[in-house]
């Protein structure tokens, strides 16, 4: 009975908390229902463990909290995301950190994985058939998920964009087996237990390893940009190198350039190319 007490007591400070938090950044009902109910999978039991989704709060876009750090703001955003957001030092957080960027996409049109490796072809594979795919305008066999092909053909009617290889899709949404297949072009399962140690990252500017680039989410394009115009027209609709060291690499944010310092992200520029990398 004390301890079922207590745990009644616990409930009502952490509700009156939440309450509090809502009042002072205008979370929605339905932001607060989630977070009652993950705060309530946090209580103390035998069987059940905290996620790590409840240490953030759930932002209410496009007005993340600035008394948040960067890092703060950033794993908020992608709190609603993420149901598990990965511990730092793991294989998963250098993921997260190399390629976590399209994580904060507000659009509900946009699909994002519950995790940041896929297994297998098959997990790939059926996350894949959920998605609503459309053509890149101008190519033979490119596929984005929609909200990423529309904004995307958008900035093709401001300038000419073409894709990395001119027509390939390779450069589009790619399948767990070509991932695997770029992997093995420039690196091997030593180069992977590099990484997962934490010893080896730059590869990852280069290749994804297995199951984790985001070209398997349909929300990355690789494209030949050769001016400033072309980058502001992707700007304009999205579209942004998060990834360092991958030139031709564009991920779709859905964003404004604006808004984006606001999410955390933090602004490199590297031999003239401008990335946009989370900060963690």
């Amino acid at each position: 009975m004390k301890r079922i007490l207590r745990k009644t007591k616990f409930i009502t400070i952490v509700v009156f908390i939440i309450f509090t938090v809502v009042a002072s950044n205008g979370i929605s009902h339905h932001q607060l229902v989630t977070n009652a109910q993950v705060v309530n999978k946090c209580l103390p039991t035998d069987s059940v463990s905290c996620n790590d989704t409840s240490k953030y709060p759930i932002l209410s876009a496009p007005n993340p909290n600035l008394k948040l750090s960067n890092q703060e703001r950033f794993l908020s955003a992608i709190a609603n995301k993420l149901p598990t957001v990965p511990q730092p030092g793991t294989f998963e957080y250098t993921l997260l950190h190399a390629y976590g960027a399209a994580f904060v996409n507000q659009d509900t049109a946009t699909k994002l994985p519950s995790k940041v490796i896929f297994a297998d072809e098959q997990e790939t594979q059926d996350f894949q058939n959920t998605l609503t795919m459309e053509k890149v305008n101008e190519t033979n066999d490119c596929y984005l998920q929609k909200s990423a092909a529309d904004a995307l053909n958008k900035a093709q009617t401001l300038q000419k964009i073409s894709l990395k290889s001119g027509y390939g899709q390779g450069d589009c949404t790619r399948s767990f087996g070509t991932n695997l297949k770029f992997w093995h072009k420039y690196a091997n399962d030593k180069t992977l237990d590099k990484v997962k140690q934490g010893k080896e990252t730059k590869i990852l500017g280069l290749v994804a390893p297995p199951g984790t680039s985001q070209h398997l989410w349909g929300l990355a394009i690789d494209l030949r940009i050769a001016n400033q115009k072309q980058r502001e027209a992707l700007y304009q609709n999205g579209w942004f190198q998060t990834v360092e060291s991958d030139v031709p690499h564009w991920t779709y944010i859905g964003l404004s350039k604006e808004d984006l310092p606001l999410f955390g992200f933090k602004n490199k520029v590297v031999r003239g190319i401008s990335y946009w990398l989370t900060p963690l």
